[in-house]
This record gives C-alpha cells, structure tokens and sequence, in this order.
C-alpha cells in the first residue's frame, strides 16, 4: 500500500537519496501481493517518521529524568504545562492502567515494556494527523515487528515464570483431550501477533484516509470534528493494543489455584 505525499519527498532531489532508497526497497520491500496487500509501496518515509517519534519520546524521558535530578527530587510539579509535566501525567496514567491490570506486584516489572509501547504507539499514530507525514502504524512494516515481539515476550515470561510446565497448558486438562486442545491452542496463539497487527494497520489506515480526504476536499475548518475524531481513535488503538498485551502476559504468567 503506498503513502500520500509527504515532508520527505522534497528528499528524492538528492541521487544520493534515492540510490539508497532504491536499494533498500529491494532488499526490504515485499515482493508478494495477496488480497488488501497489494503493491507493497515501500520507502523508507516510514523509518524516518519513526526516528521522529523516537527522537521525541527521548526528548521526553530526559525533561522528565532532569525533573527528577532538581531540588525537589520531581514533587512539586512546575507552574505551567511543559513537555516534563506531560510526560510525568503519562507515565503516572499508564501505570495506573498496568497496575489495574496486572496487580499491583507485576505493575513495576512490566510497566517500562507497556510504557514504551503506549508512547511509541499513540506518537507514531498521532504524527498522520499532522498535514505533510504519515502513520508508521497504518502498514505492516512496523505493527508486523511490535506483534511479533508481543508473542515472543510473552512466552518467554511465561517460560520464565513456570518452566517447562508453561507449555503444559498447550495439551489441556486431561492426555485425552491433547490432540484436540493442542492444534486449538497453536492456532489461537499464532492468531495473536496478527490479529494485533492487523487490527492496528486497519484502523489507523482507514482513520487517516478519512482524516485526509476532508483535508483534501475542504481544509478549512471542516477537517476539525475528524481531527478531534482521529486523536481519539489514536488513544483507543494505542489503548487496545497495550491492553491485549497485558492480557496476553497476564494469561502466561498466571498460577493456577488449588
């Protein structure tokens, strides 16, 4: 699936540019089309908006790192809204979330890998609403690496926490039930990472088309109401996703109660 034009275009003028690009494309881009995945599309406009929401997450961290290394050790908030109080509200919302979630024991353990998901998610979904970028999330390029480092994180807890016996669950209650249970529950496990990454690319993908077909159309004014309509959607699919990951490692680290 292509990209609307961006900010970056104005980079194809340099031949430098476009032979990396070029070559990055063949070594990166899919050659395969089957269904909605037609024409893969792929440049590396994608990456660049990445590094951007990366750049600002960092920038982020450090405002609210250096919040803490003042005099009052980060308690007593500053007068005005800046980009550390922001971040210090975020992090407090999304550990109240995981703490909600998980319990109180295992919210400290997890939150940094909830954390950095919400924050290079809901950033990396927001950037398409403004005019001249794109969303990394709205193509499988990136959801296809976050699902999948879901799924191994999850197993990997999971071995973790119990062992071998963490794949007990996997053949059911009883020996009789095993060939039944067995291929249900490699099915439904396999479904996760894609239905996480599908899920994601969807929405988000049709929520910017929208967004920016009344740009097109109208861009003044109209645009608004899916504006305001596109940031929710951003913090629910932000939200659903880091919820099902939640669940997903609460599900494999769980002890049974006898």
């Amino acid at each position: 699936m292509g990209e609307h034009g961006t900010w970056f275009d104005y980079l194809s003028k340099w031949d430098a540019w476009n032979k990396f690009n070029h070559w990055a494309q063949g070594k990166l881009g899919r050659s395969w089309e089957w269904q909605m995945f037609g024409e893969s599309g792929w440049t590396l406009t994608h990456v660049l908006i990445t590094l951007l929401v990366v750049a600002f997450v960092a920038w982020g961290g450090f405002a609210f790192f250096r919040g803490l290394q003042s005099a009052d050790k980060g308690i007593v908030p500053p007068r005005t809204m800046n980009l550390r109080n922001f971040f210090e509200y975020m992090a407090e919302s999304v550990y109240g979330m995981v703490e909600g979630a998980m319990g109180e024991k295992n919210a400290a353990r997890f939150f940094p890998l909830i954390g950095a998901l919400w924050l290079f998610i809901l950033f990396n979904n927001l950037f398409a609403l403004i005019p001249g970028f794109s969303a990394p999330t709205d193509s499988l390029k990136t959801n296809v690496g976050l699902a999948v480092m879901v799924f191994l994180l999850t197993h990997y807890y999971g071995v973790k926490e119990h062992g071998v016996a963490y794949f007990k669950h996997f053949l059911g209650p009883s020996p009789a039930l095993i060939p039944l249970m067995l291929p249900i529950e490699l099915i439904s496990h396999i479904a996760r990472p894609m239905s996480l990454a599908v899920r994601l690319m969807g929405n988000m993908m049709a929520d910017h088309k929208v967004v920016m077909s009344f740009f097109a159309l109208v861009p003044i004014l109209v645009p608004l109401p899916f504006l305001v309509l596109g940031i929710l959607i951003c913090l629910i699919q932000a939200l659903v996703f880091c919820t099902l990951t939640m669940v997903y490692i609460g599900m494999a680290i769980e002890h049974e109660e006898h």
